[in-house]
């Protein structure tokens, strides 16, 4: 473990950038209990809270903390169900969770519908930000409980998915396959607003490496669901790619994010790929919060191969190191599974997990808060003191 040497100034700013403990805490509380720790640890100085999040679930919170006002309207949900759900709003810049209204956390425990799930929510929630005068629409596009490539979200916008016999299609990838004609006359006209896509995944819509592929079974898709969906999202690429001038986009890295919705986002309306933490940072004005700092501390609920593909962790990491003068990053977990040689890889220059505390996973999932604090006193004995 890298300590400041005995010399160095002491630290009077710690800024504190955390994800969520998935299954556990939100990035708002994690980032709340590592400060508590590190009060009664003793340090007196500034704490700066900015938690972040990737595009997935949290992203919302993330811009309520960043000062977005948070905007709840009623939605369709995965399966058709009406839920309420929220975005993110702020001069002209709204900030959409997709799994706000599409995502997992919607459906009972241990229930899917990978078949059946539709992101129509998102064309809504995409209209009510765009009717309370939004220009630029951020859409963060994980934890999505869906595969039917965004196209009940173009259902939401206005367009027309029909059978050959003239019929609606029903919601869902499955129905894609049925589909014999798109209408377009409906749409709403959405080019004044301008697009960004949030995420961390550059998967293509099709393939070995696409959607149903990769995510369907993590949606609850049988080896035979993921053929039925691959079948329905390769015809709903034909179709929507001869409807939209400018070329393919079911190739274009980020199509196959949530079930496609990425696919639909990219080739309707325009949407640029950029990935998520890098977005939610520069919304959060992450830069001007670091002027002073001496120390940030990052985390999320595991630190492991997936830390080092760009999750927020590593993007706080990149943002910290554009910095001038640069500053020491260091994370906190639940449990951690990367080696010494791979954090520094990474740089981040220390790592402390609750499992270092309570190696009894099912008690730091549950007692997660108080453990957190107790890991922030060790924080601030190597690094405040």
């Amino acid at each position: 473990m890298d300590l400041p040497s005995s010399d160095s100034l002491p630290i009077t700013k710690v800024l504190l950038a955390p994800d969520k403990f998935k299954g556990s805490l939100p990035a708002a509380e994690v980032a709340a209990r590592l400060s508590a720790g590190l009060v009664r640890a003793g340090f007196d100085g500034q704490i700066v809270s900015v938690p972040v999040a990737d595009g997935g679930d949290g992203t919302v919170d993330a811009a309520v903390a960043a000062d977005f006002e948070r905007v709840d309207v009623p939605a369709t949900g995965p399966t058709g169900q009406l839920v309420t759900a929220s975005f993110a709003l702020r001069d002209g810049v709204a900030v959409i969770e997709a799994a706000q209204a599409c995502g997992l956390v919607l459906l009972p425990p241990g229930e899917f519908a990978p078949l059946t799930a539709t992101t129509r929510g998102v064309g809504e929630l995409i209209r009510a930000a765009a009717g309370l005068g939004a220009t630029r629409i951020v859409l963060g596009v994980g934890g999505s409980a869906t595969t039917d490539g965004g196209a009940g979200l173009l259902q939401a916008l206005g367009a027309r998915l029909t059978d050959s016999a003239g019929q609606e299609l029903p919601p869902g990838g499955a129905a894609l396959s049925r589909l014999a004609a798109l209408d377009l006359s409906g749409l709403a006209d959405l080019s004044a607003v301008e697009f960004q896509l949030a995420s961390d995944v550059d998967n293509p819509l099709l393939g070995p490496s696409g959607a149903a592929a990769v995510y369907g079974p993590q949606k609850g898709a049988s080896p035979q669901d993921v053929t039925v969906l691959e079948a329905g999202l390769a015809r709903w690429a034909d179709v929507a790619e001869a409807a939209v001038p400018g070329g393919p986009a079911r190739d274009a890295a980020g199509a196959g994010a949530a079930g496609g919705l990425g696919f639909a986002a990219l080739l309707f309306l325009g949407a640029r790929m950029r990935p998520g933490i890098e977005l939610l940072l520069e919304l959060a004005s992450f830069g001007t919060r670091l002027d002073g700092a001496g120390l940030v501390i990052t985390g999320e609920g595991s630190l492991d191969e997936q830390t080092l593909r760009g999750k927020a962790p590593v993007g706080v990491v990149r943002a910290v190191a554009a910095h001038d003068p640069g500053l020491p990053v260091i994370a906190v977990a639940g449990r951690r599974a990367l080696t010494a040689d791979e954090l520094h890889g990474a740089g981040i220059v220390a790592a402390y997990a609750l499992t270092d505390i309570e190696p009894d996973i099912a008690r730091c999932i549950a007692d997660a808060g108080p453990l957190l604090e107790r890991l922030a006193g060790q924080v601030a004995a190597d690094w405040l003191g």
